[in-house]
């Protein structure tokens, strides 16, 4: 049964130096004009009654809070729904905070990605450290008790110290929800283009691992838990719409480039809008590719995807459960209360340990 809903917003005020995402400049008529076909196409779904719903992007903060409200009158949303927005602090004052609360937002994702002036110039992000601590304590004025703030590690010249410096500030801050992500060289960037021409170097894989392991013992001693392989959380705030994914749900994707799971087919929407608006003027779903999936992939991603949750992990069944024997011999998996979770050793290696399901 499917009761989350990813919406997607492709639109930027500008593409971050790292960034690969589907995402465009944008005006306010080209905006309203893609809301109202996305409303279409949430009519040409199957009306379920939605736990969570999650608009990101892109940066889905651009977008009235009006337009936003529209699209969530068009869904069943459960009382106690989680309804995410992703935001760019760039891209909010209070007002339109609150006007998102009043629509019926109840949890933000900030985009913060560093609190050091230095590495904000360096991948591109408009916002100041200062605006995006100011636009944190204005989400909290606005009414928002359900807070998650990204951060980046791993940037070209970072030391564990500029790490720290982050971390130290991100929980005076104390925000219900971190995300934290090392940078990712994606062919096409700017920062990529700067790395093949000696610009920039890489953080040496030792180093970035010695990151990771200090983020995870300082987040602890500060209360969160680790969760997930990249999400800390304070007790009862884990992202509930993320974990639906990790524990392999059903889920509906509405938007240009959109991905959803419903029934034995995973699908992504078509990514440019000429062929998304066409598929929709003609009463389509706008599919561009659709993947049956089969009893056997069912279970890989199961285990793929569960591992990813640190504290609950997977119950082995059939024949992974000789796999599991085998990675737990070898140190990177271990039982808890009939499940399968990942140890230290196995969460620094756990994209490894994940192939180790595929085929």
């Amino acid at each position: 049964m499917t009761d989350a809903i990813y919406i997607h917003i492709p639109f930027c005020i500008n593409r971050c130096q790292y960034c690969d995402f589907l995402s465009f400049k944008s005006t306010p008529n080209k905006r309203r004009e893609y809301v109202e076909y996305l409303k279409k196409e949430i009519k040409l779904s199957t009306r379920f009654e939605y736990d969570t719903v999650y608009f990101g992007g892109g940066t889905p903060s651009l977008l009235d809070p009006r337009e936003v409200e529209e699209i969530l009158e068009l869904l069943n949303v459960k009382r106690n729904a989680e309804v995410t927005l992703e935001v760019n602090p760039k891209s909010v004052d209070f007002e339109k905070l609150r006007a998102f609360r009043d629509a019926g937002i109840n949890r933000l994702s900030i985009g913060v990605q560093s609190f050091d002036p230095h590495y904000l110039k360096l991948i591109g992000r408009l916002h100041t450290d200062i605006e995006a601590e100011e636009i944190y304590r204005d989400a909290r004025k606005a009414g928002f008790d359900n807070i998650s703030l990204d951060l980046m590690f791993s940037l070209p010249g970072q030391s564990i110290e500029d790490v720290k410096r982050d971390l130290v500030k991100i929980t005076e801050l104390r925000p219900e929800h971190i995300s934290i992500y090392s940078l990712i060289w994606e062919e096409g960037t700017p920062l990529y283009d700067r790395l093949v021409n000696g610009e920039l170097k890489e953080t040496d894989n030792e180093i970035e691992a010695k990151m990771y392991e200090f983020i995870i013992d300082f987040l602890k001693s500060k209360g969160y838990i680790h969760y997930e392989v990249s999400n800390f959380s304070l007790p009862g705030k884990e992202a509930r719409h993320n974990t639906k994914y990790w524990e392999n749900k059903e889920y509906l994707g509405a938007g240009l480039g959109a991905s959803g799971y419903i029934g034995n087919q995973r699908y992504k929407n078509a990514v440019n809008f000429e062929d998304y608006y066409g598929k929709i003027d003609n009463n389509e779903k706008p599919y561009e590719q659709v993947e049956e999936v089969n009893e056997k992939e069912k279970e890989e991603y199961r285990y793929i995807l569960g591992l990813r949750l640190l504290e609950k992990g997977v119950e082995a069944e059939g024949e992974y459960i000789n796999k599991c024997l085998e990675l737990e011999k070898k140190g990177y998996l271990i039982r808890k209360s009939g499940r399968y979770i990942l140890t230290p050793k196995g969460l620094m290696v756990a994209n490894n340990v994940f192939e180790e399901f595929i085929g």
